[in-house]
């Protein structure tokens, strides 16, 4: 896929983007496409997106659970960007018009206390570097129609990247076994998941561990302060205006996503 293409599918997705109207999988409208074109695309949209004064807040991983990487025939996760705009505060009235087609995940977000860059980050290394982690719920959204999606148009729209809800109560690693903890979902007081940390790649400090050393190559450290979410205990679930969404992480406390109701 030459450059021109490439810049034209970013072009496409950042217009979904603004105009709420999603586009047909790049799959069949690129049919070349290939693994690598991917991530060009989606650091093509995030350049165009810091130049207009946005910041990198982190990461997320996706496709981190067995189900997850069957279902798309792949044998490793993806990682997408986390922008300052994508942080909406918990038990706040959340605007529905930013998103064509929203669903929502919990998971457990690290806090980073120090820099993190691969390749050759170790699990002690990964452990090291967090500061604390937090209950999280993920907003994930996708530019692709009726998510249709493969693996390139997930990577190339920014690994469907959407908004996150952080929790307020924070746990040190030390204090707890993260591949034991289990996470129950509700919508609207009524449970609709259920899930343990250990889906996430056996223990999700392994999903740190891959960002660091899959994004270190290119230059990217992760830093201080950054966020990274490691991926889903639970089916992604889709959220309608004046839903309320609460995961129950035990432990670790809870996170609830609280959606602004129609006018």
């Amino acid at each position: 896929m030459d450059s021109s293409l490439k810049a034209q599918a970013a072009k496409e997705l950042l217009g979904a983007y603004a105009s709420r109207q999603p586009i047909a999988p790049l799959t069949e409208t690129y049919p070349d496409i290939v693994f690598e074109d991917a991530y060009e695309i989606q650091k093509l949209q995030i350049d165009q997106m810091l130049a207009g004064g946005r910041i990198v807040k982190g990461h997320k991983v996706g496709l981190t659970s067995a189900a997850m990487q069957n279902q798309l025939g792949v044998d490793q996760p993806d990682f997408g960007h986390l922008l300052d705009d994508f942080f909406f505060l918990e038990h706040m009235p959340i605007p529905m018009d930013r998103w064509l087609q929203a669903r929502i995940e919990p998971e457990v977000a690290f806090v980073l206390g120090k820099p993190l860059k691969g390749p050759g980050v170790t699990v002690a290394e990964a452990i090291q570097a967090v500061d604390f982690v937090l209950p999280a719920l993920e907003i994930v959204d996708s530019r692709i129609k009726d998510w249709k999606i493969g693996i390139i148009d997930t990577i190339s729209d920014n690994a469907s990247s959407g908004g996150v809800i952080l929790g307020g109560s924070p746990t040190r690693l030390t204090d707890v076994d993260l591949r034991l903890v289990g996470c129950t979902l509700l919508k609207n007081g009524q449970i609709v998941g259920t899930g343990a940390n250990g889906a996430v790649l056996g223990n999700p400090i392994n999903s740190l561990v891959w960002l660091a050393n899959t994004v270190g190559p290119s230059g990217v450290t992760l830093e201080p302060g950054h966020v990274v979410l490691p991926g889903s205990v639970t089916k992604m679930q889709p959220i309608a205006a004046g839903d309320t969404f609460v995961a129950n992480w035990g432990a670790l406390g809870s996170v609830t996503a609280r959606f602004a109701k129609e006018n």
